[in-house]
């Protein structure tokens, strides 16, 4: 057996390797070009920062035969997995290769990923995931089907432990879409993004229904109808600059507390443009996102799910500096009610927070939950629970600020003191009560109105009267239920005083497995 010196062993890897890193043909790699994507690399490069990437598995190669694939073995299997920094901070990655067996998943493939998140959940980082690829390797069968099911039950596992980010660049489709489904937040890109268990051709036969791929699983499909796309973005690049974004308001693990950042806003500084913001009848709506604007540090707010469920606004800002969960109820959508899909969009977006010690603001404008059989036979009930039952877990410091309506059940389920609030503030134009004024004297006045000479003067009057009694914080002050009636434009103020106050909030929770939650 001829001996070889140290340079031809170095010769032979870094041929290896360069036939590793060219993975893809160049017809392939200009086809992801000429449909605006990025390649696997490229991508990892773009997010990382420069020369913190260390590959795993660059030389692994599938063992698979059948079909012809056993005469095709490139090195990297399709997936580039490994970790580096983002703003100096430790993640790991993988990014698959649509240049390579169409990024189809086989077990080799996925055994790289497995190992990949083992070590993001062993070491407590985030685990991101660029997905593009065909799902699964049709020639390896009911493998890559199993090697499915492996990803599956790590992102179950590290659910609530590590950030999980799924960034959708490219299709995904079948059983693939599941793993994104499990973690944290998902983006998707306009146009070259698409989710969908079956696609349009499968749909036609089955259903007769005739689909383009993009009204199926469309970026803009699933951040509007289907409540799936968290974030959505016009390119890649901005796609991944928001990943970096995102990331920013969340630690790296459930153990850890989210980024502080030294603040430029000051810390007593009045809302006043908050004393004008409410309209002087009831019944006209205002911007809740306006309010949130002037009460977080420099404005910014990184919302959650922009497009779906408007009524319902929740995202990511910070006061004083440190990071904070908002949820506020839009009046300009739909009166601010609750439905269906606020309270699912609430919900995820409250056990997100928890999950990663992000205290909670709860702004509330709500005049209940939305009447009518579409909700009801839907399951509003079982839905509305969803996000009573999110509060009610949630051990993150939590504020409540009542901005004016504040009726029925609705009011409960946002955040009340009743349900483990810490604190309640409430502004002077807030209103606590069972429901709103015209509904209540219909019901409580009905014989006297019926019998009433003048029906429409005495309504008028008696509304008047409940509007008097309960059209006001005051009765809710005076037994507790809210904490303070502050001063609109001290609103800021009060809440960078709570939260200081709550740092250190502990609670110790009964031993059990895990709560049934009304799913």
């Amino acid at each position: 057996m001829p001996e070889h010196t140290m340079q031809q062993r170095l010769d032979d890897l870094t041929e290896r390797k360069k036939q590793a890193l060219t993975a893809g043909s160049p017809r392939s790699i200009e086809r992801q070009h000429a449909q605006g994507k990025m390649t696997a690399r490229e991508r990892i490069e773009y997010l990382l920062d420069d020369g913190s990437f260390q590959e795993l598995g660059m030389l692994a190669r599938h063992r698979a035969h059948g079909m012809g694939i056993e005469k095709n073995r490139p090195y990297t299997d399709g997936v580039i997995t490994g970790f580096g920094t983002i703003d100096g901070r430790r993640v790991c990655v993988f990014s698959q290769d649509f240049t390579v067996f169409g990024g189809a998943l086989g077990e080799v493939f996925a055994e790289k990923i497995h190992k990949i998140m083992d070590l993001a959940l062993s070491m407590g980082v985030p685990m991101i995931g660029l997905n593009d690829g065909a799902g699964a390797r049709i020639q390896e069968g009911v493998v890559s089907l199993n090697s499915y099911g492996g990803i599956f039950f790590r992102n179950a596992r590290a659910s609530g432990v590590i950030p999980q980010v799924s960034v959708i660049l490219g299709p995904c489709a079948g059983g693939a879409v599941y793993s994104p489904a499990l973690t944290d937040f998902i983006f998707m890109v306009h146009e070259t993004s698409h989710m969908f268990i079956t696609g349009p051709d499968v749909v036609k036969t089955v259903t007769g229904e005739e689909v383009t791929l993009e009204q199926l699983g469309g970026a803009m499909s699933h951040a509007t109808k289907s409540g799936v796309a968290a974030f959505v973005s016009a390119d890649e690049k901005s796609c991944l600059d928001e990943v970096k974004y995102l990331l920013s308001f969340l630690p790296t693990n459930n153990l850890e507390e989210p980024p502080y950042v030294e603040p430029e806003d000051e810390k007593d500084r009045l809302c006043t443009e908050l004393l004008d913001i409410m309209p002087a009848s009831p019944n006209v709506p205002y911007d809740m996102r306006k309010v949130v604007s002037a009460v977080v540090d420099e404005g910014e707010l990184v919302e959650y799910f922009p497009h779906w469920a408007g009524n319902l606004i929740c995202g990511f800002a910070r006061l004083d500096g440190r990071v904070v969960g908002i949820v506020g109820n839009q009046p300009q959508v739909l009166a601010g009610v609750l439905n269906i899909e606020a309270s699912e969009k609430g919900a995820r977006f409250v056990r997100t927070c928890d999950a990663f010690n992000i205290p909670l603001i709860t702004f509330v404008d709500v005049p209940g939950f939305m009447p009518g059989t579409d909700q009801e036979y839907g399951g509003i009930i079982r839905h509305g629970a969803k996000l009573l039952y999110s509060y009610c877990e949630a051990t993150v410091p939590r504020i409540q600020v009542i901005t004016r309506k504040a009726y029925g059940g609705a009011y409960v389920v946002m955040d009340s003191k009743a349900i483990g609030a810490d604190l309640a503030f409430a502004w002077p134009s807030a209103e606590l009560a069972v429901m709103g004024p015209q509904g209540a004297v219909e019901i409580v006045h009905k014989r006297e109105l019926a019998e009433a000479s003048d029906s429409v003067a005495r309504r008028a009057e008696l509304v008047d009267e409940y509007n008097e009694k309960f059209g006001n914080p005051y009765l809710a002050a005076e037994r507790g239920y809210i904490d303070d009636v502050i001063n609109p434009a001290e609103t800021r103020i009060v809440l960078i005083r709570g939260l200081e106050m709550l740092a250190s909030k502990r609670e110790e929770l009964p031993k059990r497995k895990h709560g049934n939650m009304p799913l």
